[in-house]
């Protein structure tokens, strides 16, 4: 796995993106991503349709790798950490967790987030709320337009829809704009909305082996 980077300043702050969507902030030496939907592949297959795991283990596996890179001390996950509530996906990503004691784990709760006092405590979360203030910046899962100051936001799994000579290529991406930063989805097993993406914006199109400006 390769790990790309871009710096970018946003209110004066640097973050750094990366192409295993994700991105660092420096100043709260903090690891931010959001929409991983643990258990996903778990409730397909509740449901009868036969999904191997091995999509949820290359996501944790590129977690460990962002981490190991960037030595973070706060993991902060804004919004559908979970899929569909506790199942053996979720005991899976919690044997993971157990790995890194030392980071603080912050849940930005997305509307997929259905976590009981029992599976909060599972989870080992330090911190579980709708919105997280920190240094001047709102993390929140959805964009809140009546919320004043800068949101760092996930949900909508951002592309942007490349067209070349012979083919139209889809790809994620980060959206910057005056009042936003949107994040991809980190889950690799989720779709990418083209359409709904905020207007005047930088987008920041990213693959395995680059990230760029369009």
């Amino acid at each position: 796995m390769f790990i790309a980077t871009k710096n970018i300043s946003v209110q004066n702050e640097t973050f750094i993106l990366t192409n295993q969507r994700a991105l660092f902030w420096e100043k709260q030496k903090a690891l931010i991503l959001s929409d991983l939907h643990i258990g996903k592949t778990a409730h397909f297959r509740k449901n009868g349709i036969a999904l191997a795991n091995h999509i949820m283990k290359s996501d944790l596996q590129r977690l460990s790798a962002l981490i190991e890179y960037f030595k973070p001390e706060k993991f902060i996950v804004v919004g559908d950490l979970l899929h569909a509530g506790d199942n053996s996906d979720v005991d899976e990503f919690c044997i993971w967790r157990n790995l890194y004691p030392e980071i603080q784990f912050y849940l930005i709760e997305g509307n997929h987030d259905r976590i009981s006092e029992s599976l909060e405590k599972k989870l080992c979360l330090n911190f579980k709320a709708f919105t997280l203030e920190l240094s001047g910046f709102t993390f929140i899962h959805d964009f809140d337009k009546t919320l004043p100051g800068f949101q760092i936001t996930g949900h909508i799994h951002p592309g942007i829809v490349l067209h070349s000579a012979v083919k139209r290529i889809r790809l994620p991406c980060f959206a910057v704009s005056d009042n936003q930063l949107l994040l991809p989805a980190f889950s690799e097993f989720t779709g990418l909305d083209t359409k709904n993406l905020p207007g005047k914006s930088k987008f920041f199109v990213f693959t395995d082996s680059e990230i760029y400006e369009i």
